[in-house]
Order: structure tokens, then C-alpha cells, then sequence
């Protein structure tokens, strides 16, 4: 299946760049290109991509706005965001990932981990930078602020299998990694994910650490859920 991929960033030679290397891609293809905030929601309001390649910094409306637009339009539920900036700075990793951003890379990204981190974000996984450690992500995130955009149950209608299968998402860890520590197949904790995301409302991984961090669930410095419940 081929990736379709919304480009949005007003440095025109870095978006040509952009778009020659994704076309070059076997799996992907350029649906549109945005020069701002406004247009990037407009574009993926008509064109309905996979994946938006957002820049923050942007005339007008930015990149955290355009995202946080898109992710709260539910006719947009399966377009992802990956935002892809200069300014690999903490607090704009916590407020992207607040809007809805499925990831965050440097604009000083290679081209091969341009596209392995479109691939990621177009099949639903979290993807963040080097420089965005999970301490530092934990500790933006852990702070009282609106619930993910989407989100609309409670922890309450998770089983106990699927908060801790949770916990250890929010921990960073993959299917793999996951499937190892609880002794369970990694196709099972993929169904535990994806069960979890649907009983919660979140779009994606990315969204499922937010929820799980604001939540308290997860607590910075801490592993454990809190007040398991009987189910």
C-alpha cells in the first residue's frame, strides 16, 4: 500500500528536497505540499493523506495549531502528524505531542530516517528524536493539561492485562520488548494495543503515552499502575 504524505513547511528548496527523496520512495507518494498552518489543514482536509510532514515554525497559523486542528476533526482520524522542525527543543516535543503528533524528528534527519519515520507514524507507532528522552517527555507530560485529542474514556474500561501492557508502552518499550516482560506473543500485545487505543479513543501510540502520563497511570520516576481495578 502506498503512503500518502502531506508536506507542510515554508522553506521551499528543503520541502523540493523532501519531495524528490519520498517520491523517490517505492511505498510513498507526495499528495500536497503547504506552505502554512492554514493550508496544511485545508490540503488535508481535500487530499485526506496518511502522513503530514509538519514544520512548527510556520507564517500564520503554525505547525502545533495546524496539528492540533486536524487531530481534533474526526473525519481526519487516520491521518498522522510527524513534526519535523529546527527547534528540537523539550517543551515544543511535549506540546506537539499534546496536539496529536504521532512523532518528532530534527530537521538534520537523514534521508533513510526520514522515511523509516514516516513508515513508523503511517502504521500507528510513536516515534520521537534522540534528544526527546523519556524523562524529559514524562515530566512535560505528567503536568495537568487537556486530555489527547480524541480521548474520551476512562482508564476504568481497560482490563488489568491492558494497563499493563500500557505502563510499558508508556515506558518506550516496544511490541517485542513488551511481549518479552509480561511472557505474552508480540501479536497479543499488539491486540492488548490496539484494544486499549480503541476503549480510550486516542489515534495512536503517541497519543496513548500522553493519556497514560496526564492520566496518572504512569507517574514520573514510577513503572506501576495505579489502583489496578478487579476486571
Amino acid at each position: 500500500m502506498t503512503i500518502r504524505v502531506l508536506l507542510a513547511d515554508d522553506q521551499t528548496l528543503l520541502v523540493a528536497a523532501f519531495r524528490l527523496l519520498i517520491e523517490a520512495a517505492p511505498d510513498m507518494e507526495v499528495v500536497g505540499v503547504a506552505a502554512d498552518g492554514a493550508q496544511a489543514v485545508e490540503l488535508t482536509r481535500a487530499t485526506r493523506p496518511d502522513v503530514v510532514v509538519m514544520d512548527i515554525r510556520m507564517p500564520g497559523m503554525d505547525g502545533l495549531a495546524a496539528t492540533t486542528e486536524i487531530c481534533c476533526d474526526s473525519a481526519l482520524s487516520a491521518t498522522r502528524i510527524l513534526i519535523l522542525t529546527t527547534f528540537d527543543i523539550d517543551d515544543y516535543v511535549a506540546r506537539a505531542l499534546r496536539a496529536g503528533a504521532s512523532g518528532f524528528l530534527g530537521k538534520d534527519v537523514g534521508p533513510d530516517e526520514l522515511l523509516s519515520a514516516i513508515r513508523t507514524v503511517a502504521r500507528g507507532d510513536a516515534l520521537l528524536s534522540a534528544t526527546a528522552t523519556r524523562a524529559l517527555i514524562a515530566r512535560f507530560l505528567a503536568q495537568p493539561v487537556q486530555a489527547p485529542a480524541g480521548s474520551g474514556q476512562t482508564l476504568e474500561a481497560l482490563t488489568v492485562r491492558e494497563r499493563e501492557v500500557v505502563v510499558q508502552v508508556a515506558a518506550g518499550k516496544s511490541n517485542e520488548e513488551i511481549a518479552e516482560q509480561l511472557y505474552l506473543s508480540p501479536l497479543t500485545v499488539r491486540t492488548h494495543v490496539h484494544r486499549a487505543m480503541a476503549k480510550l479513543g486516542t489515534r495512536d501510540r503517541a497519543q496513548l503515552v500522553v493519556l497514560a502520563y496526564q492520566s496518572g497511570l504512569v507517574r514520573v520516576g514510577h513503572s506501576e499502575t495505579r489502583g489496578r481495578p478487579e476486571n
